[in-house]
């Protein structure tokens, strides 16, 4: 999908389905304009309107007419290449199967298996849906791929709240206009204060767990399994595994780390910092560890650095999150419980839970595997660049870098560079 980079694009029509919450959609539009492709937009609710407006078709309809709809859309626009922000939507879901049944392009663009400075961009789905081989010897035995040194992104978590909140705010004044649009989490104004919460609870958890970092690199180095959690409405743990609920996750850990593990390792839970504002599982990992006799073994953290504490951990427990990866980076041992991408022989543990907390350490990565494997996603899935915060490229409106080069534009029959973009489903004011 990016190995011919805005080139791909010549001469498409496409049309962008749900994006990120933000600008993002919008600015992208403009560059696929101008490297040739004709773009428009269907938005479903009032946030998503607010951040493309102009030419744009809103879905006002109910979900059962949805299908019907983009089926007569996509025919009567002629499009060939649909792009969409995550693929368990219902409403990705539906545009998934009958645009394959067209035979239509789908690209899903997710957030970075790489992180931080790459986004993903795959055909036809993500994560455990991505069309990555999981053969270790076709990596082990392949070329490896060269892969240049990303742009860095710094740090975009206070502007995605900010979108977030303005993206909230606009689709609950604007819910009389989508009165049939369903989200798949919350949609409302009050939204944006578990941001603020959770921007609250940052500050306050940093003063109080301020001897975490220092205790995990020390004393407890090499002696804690570290759990990231997850967003509990994430598609990750509710499509791509098996728990109804990230609750019934962290009893099972706990449990199984209370029969299995030696008395002399500790387990550390840490919460996602997105889901910071929204909820707190103190509560649920107290009273378990107490009931399971494990006072004392259990800490529970926040904000603490990422790459410290996966630096100095024994072995690292997840569902599917991208921080496996990460770990598997920092040559840790982990263990998915989930669908991941990244489960595969040599890479993570193959055993089970109950065995993992004893022999995760003779079965750390190959990073021979690791280095090819990292190469090939990079190569075929990852664009540098982020949703919220887009990099600083002259002339690039959506700020990421694509695997080649935009195309020269030159022909008659298209733009120059610093002419404004037209196709023929409107007008799209670029910068170029």
């Amino acid at each position: 999908m990016i190995s011919n980079g805005l080139g791909k694009f010549i001469n498409k029509r496409v049309v962008l389905l749900q994006g990120p919450v933000g600008p993002f959609f919008r600015r992208l539009a403009k560059d696929l304009t101008w490297a040739g492709a004709q773009v428009c937009k269907i938005n479903f609710n009032g946030g998503d309107w607010l951040f493309f407006p102009d030419h744009s078709t809103p879905f006002r309809g109910k979900p059962e007419e949805w299908p019907a709809f983009f089926e007569k859309f996509v025919l009567e626009k002629q499009i060939d290449t649909v792009l969409l922000f995550g693929d368990c939507r219902t409403i990705h879901i539906q545009a998934r199967a009958i645009a394959e049944r067209l035979g239509l392009e789908v690209g899903v663009f997710e957030e970075g298996y790489v992180r931080p400075d790459y986004i993903t961009l795959e055909r036809s789905g993500v994560n455990a849906h991505s069309s990555l081989p999981k053969e270790p010897l076709l990596y082990l035995n392949g070329p490896e791929p060269s892969v240049p040194e990303a742009k860095p992104i710094g740090c975009p978590f206070r502007i995605t709240a900010i979108w977030a909140m303005i993206y909230y705010a606009a689709s609950h004044a604007l819910h009389f206009a989508f009165r049939h649009y369903k989200h798949h989490r919350p949609l409302n104004i009050w939204e944006g204060l578990y941001w603020l919460r959770g921007f609250w609870r940052r500050r306050v958890y940093k003063y109080k767990q301020r001897h975490v970092e220092p205790t995990l690199s020390g004393p407890l180095s090499g002696k804690y399994f570290l759990v990231p959690l997850q967003v509990p409405t994430d598609f990750q743990v509710i499509v791509h595994s098996a728990y109804p609920s990230l609750n019934v996750f962290i009893s099972e850990v706990l449990k199984s780390f209370a029969s299995h593990a030696d008395k002399e390792s500790t387990l550390v839970f840490k919460h996602h910092p997105l889901d910071r504002g929204y909820h707190d599982h103190s509560g649920l990992i107290g009273k378990l560890a107490r009931e399971l006799g494990l006072t004392g073994r259990v800490l529970y953290i926040h904000d603490q650095s990422l790459p410290l504490l996966l630096e100095h951990a024994r072995g690292v427990v997840v569902i599917n999150s991208t921080v496996g990866f990460s770990a598997i980076h920092h040559g840790c041992p982990v263990k998915a419980c989930g669908l991941a991408f990244y489960d595969m022989l040599g890479l993570t543990f193959q055993g089970t839970l109950e065995d993992f907390w004893t022999e995760a350490q003779s079965q750390k990565p190959n990073p021979d595997l690791y280095r090819k494997f990292r190469a090939h996603v990079i190569q075929r899935t990852q664009l540098n660049g982020n949703f919220y915060k887009p990099l600083e490229i002259p002339g690039m409106n959506a700020g990421l870098v694509w695997a080649a080069p935009a195309p020269e534009v030159t022909s008659s029959a298209q733009p120059a560079p610093s002419a404004t973009p037209e196709n023929k489903f409107g007008k799209l004011q670029g910068t170029r």
